[in-house]
């Protein structure tokens, strides 16, 4: 069967074909299939995600008031996002304000997220797409420790530091254990990290795994537990009582200094460790300009971070908001999550069914109906599946639209957006970085401009942590102690049928719950979350999502070691987990990387 792939070409059986199935080192079920012409370079790409979890099912009928609890198990690694998008839905349907101290508690919680998720993300899940851990064991511990005192004044940087660090590789490596850094492409002719970097950065990366269960604990203290800290319709759900050491669950002066101490902690190690680590390793791979994709067309952001209570407007809104349109930077448009006519999402090529395939439907009309079948022209069985159908169903994720385009979501178009609008905040320390490693703005839209942004918004959230511990601290001295209201609690007070939406910025960008409340039960609920935007399969008119044009053009060194479709794919953090909405029953294989 003949192949005609998005980008003109035209591709036969005889094409070899790279699967990917799963994708690691992500959250959730990924596969992705690339055809390759005879240069190796890929000229079409199909994402799939292979899990169907149907928590929209699950919520229908339950008090929109518990919503929170159930939307929080979405995901595992964005610990409370879903909750707070979905506490804000309910309280958009209910009319519900929030006081000064819960905004400023609930941006504290999301910030602590956002910088914990971008330091696991770059370290732990994407650093070893550019670092060759092997190749450290011949590095020069001197030269290592030359090395990280020249771009930072993090103190970790000793010689017997790195000496010692390289001893407890070598053991790994000699034992034949290579523990965590198993099963990777180490030798690869795509690394090009001397030795030296390659030692540094395997050294923070195993500091990064210690420091990262500190920054959680932010979320114990205000939430009470972490993974899924608790929330509440009208607030938070911890009171403030900085006298009372012995209150049970109360904000006290000893746990706000000790979330002090950790935001002290995330601005030292993004600014002393993140940041120069990316900028050096970025260094090395000026060219890998592949993997823009959609962002160097389209990208959205619904804003985040309230300076102030109660209001969502663009302007009080410290992360930017809007949409840009085929690469149209002098024009940011607006978005509006209640507009029918702006967010839809479509189910021609996803496992799902709906009464009319051939339109959209906005999230508060959505459907969650599964209609798991292969197309005519799959390959192999539903347990073992060589090619899937791109000309049928063939994913449990649906294809969200904006106004008809594809859009892609996260800190990339996040900071496309805040570059666009001048704002200082985003546009300067993008241009040092372009100038400090020499690239062109358009080096933005890319896998590495991709990376680039995550490293630079987690400084910036770390200091925005430290702008809202200083409003908190301000507020209570000022003797405002109120965490809740808990008005417009009663369902007899609730009008018998409405609507909310409720959205955030995730890590891994725009993120909407949808509820539509009749007699005070959830009569639908629908999130559209940063994975679906950005991993989506094609829609009706044949528009492939970010993950998919993302991988276009891009050359591979060695097909069956496929490196550079990890990269790009891992630049977005993936979360199929929050996007396929648990593993199908038949899919009990763990790994298959085939080429043909």
């Amino acid at each position: 069967m003949a192949i005609q792939t998005p980008n003109g070409f035209t591709l036969d059986d005889s094409g070899r074909r790279v699967v990917v199935d799963p994708v690691t080192r992500i959250e959730g079920h990924l596969r992705i299939e690339v055809n390759l012409d005879d240069d190796n370079v890929i000229r079409n790409a199909v994402s799939t995600g292979t899990m169907w979890r149907g928590l929209e099912v699950i919520l229908k009928g339950r008090d929109p008031r518990d919503a929170w609890a159930f939307t929080q198990r979405i995901c595992g690694v964005c610990t409370g996002t879903h909750a707070l998008t979905s506490v804000r839905a309910v309280e958009d349907a209910l009319n519900i304000d929030i006081p000064e101290n819960a905004n400023i508690i609930r941006n504290l919680m999301q910030l602590a997220l956002q910088v914990h998720d971008h330091i696991v993300h770059f370290y732990h899940l994407h650093a070893l797409d550019w670092v060759d851990v092997v190749s450290g064991l011949s590095a020069d511990p001197k030269a290592t420790s030359e090395l990280a005192q020249s771009i930072s004044r993090w103190p970790k940087s000793s010689p017997g530091y790195f000496k010692d660090l390289q001893s407890r590789l070598k053991k790994f490596v000699e034992s034949g254990q290579l523990g965590l850094f198993r099963n990777a492409y180490w030798g690869h002719p795509a690394y090009k990290l001397p030795p030296e970097a390659n030692l540094m950065a395997t050294a923070h990366y195993l500091e990064a795994l210690d420091f990262q269960k500190e920054i959680k604990k932010i979320h114990t203290i205000f939430g009470g537990k972490n993974p899924h800290p608790n929330w509440l319709v009208g607030g938070v759900p911890c009171p403030i009582n900085v006298s009372d050491t012995g209150a049970v669950g109360a904000i006290n002066i000893e746990r706000l200094s000790h979330v002090k101490k950790i935001i002290d902690q995330c601005r030292q190690f993004s600014e002393q460790v993140y940041l120069p680590d990316l900028l050096a390793i970025a260094s090395f791979y000026k060219d890998w300009t592949y993997g823009g994709g959609i962002s160097g067309q389209n990208v959205m952001s619904y804003g985040d971070i309230p300076d102030h209570a109660n209001d969502y407007t663009a302007d009080n809104l410290l992360l930017p908001r809007g949409a840009i349109l085929n690469g149209n930077l002098a024009e940011i448009h607006e978005v509006d999550q209640r507009n029918p006519e702006e967010i839809q999402e479509f189910v021609p090529h996803s496992w799902y069914s709906y009464a009319d395939e051939s339109i959209g439907l906005h999230p508060w009309d959505g459907v969650t109906e599964p209609n798991f079948e292969l197309g005519p022209n799959a390959k192999g069985t539903k347990t073992h599946l060589e090619a899937l159908d791109e000309s049928a169903k063939y994913s449990w994720i649906k294809s969200p639209r904006w106004k008809g385009n594809a859009m892609e979501v996260g800190p990339l178009a996040r900071y496309i957006i805040g570059y666009a609008q001048g704002n200082p905040e985003f546009k300067e320390p993008v241009d040092k970085v372009l100038t400090d490693l020499d690239l062109p703005v358009t080096a933005l839209f890319s896998t590495l401009g991709r990376t680039a942004a995550r490293g630079l918004e987690c400084v910036w959230a770390a200091d925005k942590m430290d702008y809202f511990y200083n409003k908190l601290i301000a507020n209570i001295r000022n003797g405002d102690v109120a965490t809740a209201n808990t008005q417009n609690w009663d369902p007899k007070t609730w009008p018998s049928d409405v609507k909310g939406v409720g959205f955030t910025e995730a890590p891994r960008g725009a993120l909407g719950h949808w509820i539509h409340i009749k007699d005070t039960r959830i009569e639908n609920y629908q999130a559209v979350v940063p994975t679906t935007w950005n991993a989506g399969p094609r829609d009706n008119e044949g528009n492939i999502g970010a993950y998919e044009a993302s991988l276009m053009d891009t050359p591979m060194a060695i097909p069956d070691q496929p490196l550079e479709i990890l990269r790009t794919i891992h630049s977005f953090d993936p979360c199929l987990a929050c996007s396929t909405h648990v593993m199908s029953p038949d899919g009990d294989e763990l790994a298959d990387i085939k080429v043909r």
